[in-house]
């Protein structure tokens, strides 16, 4: 009979090494901690969204003024920007993803992440797996 401390140790070693094989075959195809997924909808089908399955959006208000930021205040509070700490953080492309990612400096000086030159965000009132607000005001899903 093995001793306990054994059992427990090969148990958390075959812990580890799952755990690293699984973060090995996701580091292929997202970039650990990159702030924006795909995923898949059944309505819209495959759209931007953040790892919490929130969608993203872009506002044509924002694609007529090329790129620039125009959501603040109580439109942010609504449409929450997606925010990161470094631009390092956001991958250039992403694999199956069509186009391509950047930050903004917001008038607040935080960093936003932009999809194809837009500024992204979700909506407040929406939770994990929904779209509410395609077309909406000129807010619309990104699909890629």
């Amino acid at each position: 009979m093995q001793p306990l401390y054994r059992i427990v140790m090969s148990t958390a070693a075959a812990l580890l090494l799952g755990a690293t094989l699984t973060s090995a075959a996701l580091a292929g195809s997202v970039k650990p901690g990159a702030p924006v997924i795909s995923l898949a909808d059944k309505q819209f089908g495959t759209i931007l969204s953040t790892r919490g399955h929130r969608a993203l959006y872009y506002w044509n208000v924002e694609k007529r003024a090329g790129g620039k930021v125009r959501c603040t205040g109580a439109c942010a509070a609504a449409w929450p920007p997606l925010i990161v700490r470094a631009a390092s953080s956001v991958p250039r492309r992403l694999p199956n993803v069509k186009g391509t990612f950047g930050v903004i400096r917001r008038p607040d000086g935080r960093l936003q992440v932009t999809h194809n030159r837009l500024p992204i965000y979700t909506y407040a009132h929406e939770g994990p797996d929904q779209v509410l607000c395609d077309d909406v005001d000129g807010w619309f899903v990104v699909r890629v």
